[in-house]
């Protein structure tokens, strides 16, 4: 009986628009280099992994989904924290994880994922398995890496969203606030905010004065503006809130009033000092879904070929990254567990200053 060469594959974490295109890639392209490879696809992310739910998949099954967003494998979020904490029936997850690898015979486990998956896969890669991962996340801070997957597809919907709210901002006199994901990074918001010719972006790498905000929105109301719009990213911070350790911010939030989002604080706030209607929209999860863009479609297929590369190599503990227009590798433990931030002091960020976006900063 011949050998046969057994790659798994999973996606863990939130989903995003390029996930199936990717897994695409990197399917036809080890179909393509090896007559006798089987791909193993685990259910759901990690949990796949731990619980030895899995199917093998046929070449069938990567046709067709170049253009369909989600995941056809299913996806959870496994907090790398409580890797090591064992769950609910005492089941050691890490021990799990790799007794399925070995059970199964796999030669390398392929993981598309953002942060908390990569330090998953980089502690797979310190207990001995071969790994070969792909930055997956629409909010674009994996460190090492120039783009993620997923990222150009968000900007299309988060921009779309900011740009229906133009007209009927216009019309109304209405101040708008859009809430753009990113909790920690503000790539996302800034890029949307660019794109969809928001006069105010928030993001958390530049804690915000309320003053300036509104300094900014009655500067545009008295050069005859009637209407302003603010991407927020939902981690937006205020200078305030910014100087408090964790713990008093937590105690602030329980005794002061109390929002949804830090979007609906902002509003209420603009709203009392400035007078005008302030209004929120939250494209909320529609960012992570729809089908991915023509240029995630390259990308995705373009690391998708590249993890096929690095398997046929033995080339393995990599992350494949973009480094300007080159596709490369990195090494996982070089990139786990690292944020790649906006820069306050970025070209970028004093671009969009000199254009007379406000950052809420100065």
């Amino acid at each position: 009986m011949s050998f046969m060469r057994r790659i798994g594959i999973l996606t863990s974490g939130g989903d995003c628009q390029s996930l199936n295109a990717t897994m695409r890639g990197v399917a036809k392209s080890l179909y393509k280099m090896f007559d006798d490879v089987e791909i193993v696809g685990f259910e759901d992310g990690y949990k796949g992994l731990m619980y030895a739910d899995y199917r093998v998949m046929k070449p069938y099954e990567f046709s067709g989904i170049l253009t369909l967003g989600g995941t056809i494998l299913g996806t959870s979020r496994q907090p790398f924290k409580m890797m090591r904490t064992p769950d609910e029936n005492g089941l050691d997850k890490v021990a799990a994880m790799k007794h399925t690898y070995y059970k199964l015979k796999l030669e390398c486990l392929v993981v598309l994922g953002g942060n908390g998956s990569q330090k998953t896969a980089n502690l797979l890669r310190e207990e001995g398995l071969n790994i070969v991962s792909l930055p997956k996340t629409i909010d674009n801070d994996l460190w090492g890496t120039d783009l993620t997957f997923g990222f150009h597809s968000a900007i299309d919907i988060a921009t779309n969203a900011i740009d229906c709210i133009h007209t009927t901002a216009a019309s109304h006199g209405r101040v708008f606030i859009v809430e753009i994901m990113g909790h920690k990074v503000g790539w996302l918001p800034l890029y949307a905010g660019i794109a969809g010719g928001a006069d105010i972006i928030l993001i958390p790498e530049i804690p915000y004065d309320i003053k300036v905000v509104v300094d900014a929105i009655k500067g545009r109301m008295k050069n005859g503006k009637n209407f302003t719009i603010l991407a927020v990213a939902e981690g937006a911070i205020s200078k305030e809130d910014a100087a408090l350790s964790k713990k008093e911010l937590k105690e602030k939030k329980k005794n002061g009033p109390t929002y949804p989002s830090v979007a609906y604080e902002l509003g209420a706030l603009i709203e009392e000092k400035t007078g005008q209607e302030a209004r929120v929209t939250v494209p909320g999860h529609m960012q992570r879904g729809g089908e991915p863009t023509p240029y995630d479609r390259v990308l995705a297929t373009r690391l998708g070929a590249e993890a096929a590369e690095l398997i046929r190599k033995k080339q393995y503990g990599y992350m494949v990254a973009v480094d300007g227009r080159k596709i490369t590798k990195i090494p996982l433990e070089d990139i786990a567990g690292k944020l790649k931030t906006v820069d306050p002091k970025s070209d970028i960020i004093r671009e969009a200053k000199s254009v007379g976006i406000s950052f809420g900063d100065e």
